[in-house]
């Protein structure tokens, strides 16, 4: 379909200066509507179909900066250009204080009006589309920073929601960079615990005996050290909630110790004989497949079932489709805030580059491309070359299964194990997700790997 063309508004009481604009832009392609003054003007702007307003300043009754003026003041998204044949300093000056987008003075060349006409046409719709993403910014952003309308963050909205008047055990599982831990926030806050703490601790990144301590606290006197009391992670919670990201790293004798504390609503500081009770709703998080963690023995089957009373599954970005570009959008004004920039948004073609990527490190790993590209901005919009290497040039990948060519033909076996493969670099290599897509259960997926010598893809 062929796009309209742009709707020029020329105002000058110069009938013969309009008529002669007029016909030389229409052989351009524009489509031209003129007024002899300002008041006609206001009336066609009224209509709301003008795109660009090209104004002389010397006019009969409201001059050309008052007019501009109004064209701001009522359509902040209609750019003006300001002719004149007294091309003064001042006179530039004081069109731009009225913000017009720009100055030509008289005797111009057509050229020159129809590349202002372009770039004014190029800045109203970047302006436009800025003031979208925004709004949709906005209406995406219904639990304080998690953000996204795909039908999988509506699902994910939708169990926080449900959640809210419940103190049941979640479990929050995705790969890593989801934004698990903003889940578990969102939860905590639209709980009736909200206005508790809300105390998170990374199981993976600290040794056994300190995350014990950690979690259950200690006496004084407990170990070396230990000159004064601590109260743990558990009764710090109290009347909150308490997450325990990465729960899939936990040591196994530490699982035993959470178990007994989850079953009992009870903690042993070390070095104590007392049990203390704590009142805390436990929230889990985990990137790790922990029905294979039970399997290989990892993970203890009953602590599993203790905490996957809900199951909240994170999708990864790559599976949430526009949410990269409204996503993107936020980490731009988020971004060009923090370093003092005027940048406002993405170009089309790095809009593409972001859509076409796989994102393996998910929100992370775009909002770390975001902020890199809004640091290295040179224009009002992020465009490739501000994009990393690895996006910039990234090729989707293509897995053609059979050809037209007889002899590129393959038996049905190789087509099942082409897409299996496909399957399982799509979702990075998480084999209980790619059972769920192929409808296999997880044995039946080892089982087909291992008979086509892919155990390990």
């Amino acid at each position: 379909m062929t796009a309209p063309p742009s709707r020029i508004l020329i105002v000058d009481d110069d009938a013969a200066m309009c008529a002669m604009l007029r016909t030389s832009l229409e052989r351009r392609g524009y489509a031209v509507e003129t007024r002899g003054g300002a008041a006609e003007a206001a009336d066609a702007l009224r209509g709301g179909d003008v795109d660009v307003v090209v104004t002389d300043l010397h006019m009969r009754g409201t001059d050309g900066l008052a007019l501009c003026q109004r064209v701001v003041a009522d359509h902040p998204n209609v750019p003006v250009l300001v002719i004149t044949a007294f091309g003064s300093l001042d006179a530039a000056i004081g069109a731009i204080r009225a913000g017009a987008y720009d100055f030509l003075p008289k005797p111009f060349e057509l050229d020159a009006l129809v590349v202002a006409l372009d770039r004014a046409l190029q800045h109203r719709a970047l302006r436009v589309e800025v003031a979208r993403l925004r709004r949709a910014v906005g209406e995406a952003r219904r639990f304080d920073e998690l953000i996204g309308d795909s039908p999988a963050m509506r699902r994910v909205y939708d169990l926080i929601e449900r959640l809210g008047d419940s103190d049941a055990t979640v479990l929050i599982t995705g790969e890593s960079g989801t934004g698990k831990e903003l889940v578990a926030r969102a939860l905590h806050r639209r709980s009736r615990r909200g206005n508790g703490p809300f105390v998170a601790i990374n199981c993976a990144a600290l040794p056994e005996p300190l995350l014990e301590s950690e979690l259950f606290g200690h006496v004084r006197g407990a170990f070396t050290d230990a000159r004064t009391p601590r109260a743990g992670l558990f009764a710090q919670a109290n009347g909150g909630t308490l997450l325990l990201d990465e729960i899939g790293e936990l040591p196994l004798p530490l699982q035993a110790k959470l178990l007994r504390a989850l079953q009992e609503r009870t903690i042993r500081p070390i070095g104590s004989d007392a049990e203390v009770p704590f009142d805390a709703r436990i929230i889990a998080a985990t990137n790790l497949d922990l029905d294979q963690a039970v399997a290989e023995r990892r993970f203890r089957d009953d602590l599993y079932y203790r905490i996957n009373v809900v199951h909240l599954e994170l999708p990864p970005l790559r599976a949430r489709g526009n949410d990269v570009l409204l996503l993107a959008q936020a980490f731009v004004e988020r971004a060009a805030a923090v370093a003092g920039k005027r940048v406002t948004g993405l170009d089309a073609t790095a809009a593409a580059r972001l859509l076409s990527y796989g994102w393996p490190g998910n929100v992370r790993e775009l909002h770390n491309c975001v902020e890199r590209a809004v640091a290295l901005a040179q224009h009002d919009q992020i465009v490739p070359d501000d994009l990393p290497d690895r996006i910039r040039n990234h090729q989707p990948l293509q897995l053609p299964l059979v050809g037209d060519d007889p002899a590129e033909l393959v038996p049905m076996e190789e087509v099942e194990r082409r897409y299996i493969l496909r399957v399982l670099a799509a979702v990075g290599g998480n084999k209980k997700e790619a059972a769920r897509i192929l409808g296999f259960d997880r044995t039946t997926l080892y089982r087909k790997l291992e008979r086509h010598g892919s155990s390990t893809p």
